[in-house]
């Protein structure tokens, strides 16, 4: 297994971070690394996602929504071929934090037997993929985006 972790302090409420990450209609207008999803943030539901990691093509893929817990976590899993071969869960956590702002986590976890082949491109290009994504998030919040 390997794990990528980001995370960001969100000046917003978690129903604010929510609204904006759910709503993927608007994507292709802020998100620089998740540039398309269809479908809905609801558990068992499929999603079509085009990712476009920082100097890297662009990858689609269809993950199943394991939570969509409103306004703390979203997670879903994508698989490449069949069980055991290459496997990513992502998760997307929102906390509150005391002073009023929002702890946004950005997770994901690869396992499978491509995992070692792919762990570079997964360090470089979809580690500051998350990094983007997570300050463009925190710059459309705080702007008061919808």
């Amino acid at each position: 297994m390997h794990e990528l972790l980001t995370d960001i302090e969100i000046a917003g409420r978690p129903e604010q971070v929510w609204a904006i990450l759910t709503d993927f209609a608007t994507y292709p207008r802020w998100n620089p690394f998740i540039r398309h999803v269809e479908g809905a943030a609801e558990k068992g539901r499929l999603l079509e996602v085009c990712i476009h990691p920082p100097g890297a093509r662009h990858e689609n893929f269809r993950p199943k929504v394991l939570v969509a817990d409103a306004p703390r976590e979203l997670r879903w899993r994508t698989r490449l071929l069949m069980p055991g071969v290459f496997e990513g869960e992502h998760r997307f956590l929102l906390e509150p934090l005391p002073n009023g702002h929002v702890r946004f986590e950005q997770r994901e976890q690869f396992r499978g037997l491509l995992t070692p082949l792919m762990r570079d491109r997964i360090d470089r290009s979809i580690y500051r993929g998350f990094r983007e994504m997570n300050a463009a998030l925190k710059g459309r919040v705080e702007r008061g985006c919808t």
